[in-house]
């Protein structure tokens, strides 16, 4: 009697005969999450990635073609100081707070001393800010937050500013992240927008002391926007029921208070830099009434407005008409605006990167202005929109790529010249060749030689000598000498040298540069030195 097969009610679903579709089949749960995926991205519209791509390409192309402003050569100085002593040690008189610092390091150490480490961390924030544009569109609109981003990606200041090494790129992205917070928290009450409003204020206070600044404008809103909606109520004007209770509220003071301390007490390791907190506003608000050489009329900004950021006029001249806003967060946006231009007016100590700090909320109120014209001129405003974008993406070009080093335009001041690097890049290309270039010696005998101490902070045997003092030796490898001490230095020089006039910035005296001709006479072929010492002795 021949075997049975064994007997079973269980029907077995036949396996597919592709290895392929199999090897899906075999985990259900991926399948479905890379369903969900390819569903999402279906739905998802291109239109925020192209803004996003503009605005990485203005952002990233040649970050490199202008040398190190100042204020990056002080930075970097200041990140140098970190390696060495461990942490940075916090000093209420620089006017910011630590956080900027302590990321530097962070990419300075993962990419090296060079000025594509210094300014990455800042282009990625200026990206993240126009991506955080579109996180408002709960609040305003998906249309009024495209034009808004847009306008960010292509703004001459917003390009110009994203590319430097400075601490107010920080700022606008906590100061977003703040209002968004608040807006969120009347409209919604969800616990995630208590995490924006306190990330973003404690963000502000580790970025710069400015930030009383935006929280008092913010606070002043309030009432401001109460009166408005008894003139013209608003539809949304009640506050949303909040989920959020007080262990969220908890962990958000808790995080931040963690953050503000962490980082103002030098990782730890200096205490007494917590007390700058308030320590810096003595000092910060006697330079805010003096100007210290930076001082500017109350119009300083409007003009800066007027001659680059023309959606921004837009959006500040659209203000007057905010009563027509049924839209709490767009009424909120504008009055809070228009508060900080005032803010910033008053204070006589201005310096044009500041403007990227408080124009951003009018890029809004630009986005919004098909909320407040009449639908007959619908087709004028899309016109009126398209040219001042434009504008605005061909000025970003033209300052960025062409003259963002000419200092006959307002956005570029102090900034170092190009003649830098008459010096730089022989120096640079020779160590390059042989890290044995790196022991050359080199006296600065100049005042405020910045941003070379960083740039040349790799070459360990240069001096840098202000006022009176002079080295030992004077012939060096390489010399750079203010003008009103060439007669004093020259006399005591032995070799030959090229030579050249070189500045730095504006509002400097000449220089006067000294390349050693054994040294450097392959920068220089068939040409003679232009200088031999014939000093004493």
């Amino acid at each position: 009697m021949n075997p049975q097969p064994p007997v079973t009610r269980m029907r077995i679903a036949a396996r597919t005969s592709s290895g392929k579709a199999g090897a899906l089949a075999d985990f259900p749960i991926l399948r479905d999450q890379l369903d969900a995926w390819k569903t999402r991205l279906g739905k998802t519209s291109w239109t925020p990635w192209l803004i996003l791509g503009l605005a990485v390409f203005l952002r990233f192309f040649l970050l490199g073609i202008k040398p190190p402003h100042f204020d990056e050569g002080i930075n970097g100085w200041f990140v140098d100081q970190m390696v060495k002593n461990g942490f940075y040690r916090y000093d209420p008189t620089n006017y910011h707070g630590p956080l900027h610092f302590y990321v530097l390091l962070l990419s300075q150490t993962l990419f090296g001393r060079n000025v594509w480490a210094l300014r990455l961390p800042v282009v990625l924030v200026s990206i993240s800010c126009v991506w955080l544009c579109f996180k408002f569109e709960p609040l305003v609109g998906r249309n009024v937050t495209r034009m808004a981003a847009l306008a960010m990606a292509v703004s001459p200041g917003f390009v110009f500013y994203g590319r430097y090494s400075i601490h107010e790129v920080w700022l606008v992205l906590f100061s977003m992240l703040f209002i968004l917070g608040l807006l969120g928290l009347w409209k919604f009450g969800t616990p995630n927008y208590v995490w924006c409003a306190g990330m973003g204020l404690a963000g502000m206070i580790l970025t710069k002391e400015t930030y009383v600044i935006h929280v008092g404008c913010a606070a002043l809103a309030v009432p401001v926007l109460f009166f408005s909606n008894r003139l013209n109520p608003l539809p949304d004007a009640r506050p949303a029921k909040q989920t959020w209770d007080y262990v969220d509220l908890a962990l958000v003071i808790g995080v931040g208070a963690f953050a503000i301390v962490f980082f103002y007490s030098g990782t730890f390791f200096h205490w007494s830099g917590v007390k700058g907190l308030y320590q810096a506003y003595a000092a910060w608000f006697e330079t805010g009434h003096a100007g210290n050489g930076h001082e500017k009329p109350w119009y300083y900004w409007l003009t800066l407005i007027g001659r680059y950021e023309l959606p921004v006029a837009g959006g500040l001249v659209l203000c007057v008409f905010c009563q027509q806003f049924n839209n709490l967060s767009l009424r909120y946006l504008a009055i809070y605006g228009v508060g900080t231009v005032i803010a910033y007016s008053i204070v006589r100590y201005k310096t044009p990167w500041c403007i990227i700090s408080f124009i951003w909320p009018f890029l809004f109120i630009f986005g919004a202005a098909m909320l407040v014209i009449p639908l007959r001129y619908r087709l004028v405003t899309y016109v009126a929109s398209t040219v001042l974008l434009c504008a605005s993406l061909g000025s970003t070009i033209w300052l960025n790529y062409f003259r963002c080093t000419t200092d006959t335009e307002p956005y570029v001041y102090v900034q170092t010249y190009n003649e830098i690097f008459k010096l730089t890049t022989p120096l640079l290309q020779l160590a390059k060749q042989d890290s044995r270039n790196y022991q050359l010696t080199g006296h600065m005998i100049r005042t405020s030689a910045y941003p070379l101490p960083w740039i040349l902070g790799d070459f360990p045997h240069i001096g840098y000598y202000e006022h009176e003092n002079l080295p030992a030796k004077l012939d060096a490898d390489f010399l750079l000498v203010q003008e009103d001490r060439i007669k004093e230095v020259e006399p005591k020089l032995h070799d030959s040298y090229y030579t050249a006039p070189l500045k730095i910035r504006a509002y400097q005296d000449t220089s006067k540069l000294y390349l050693s001709a054994k040294i450097f006479k392959e920068f220089f072929p068939d040409r003679a030195s232009d200088f031999t010492g014939k000093g004493p002795g």
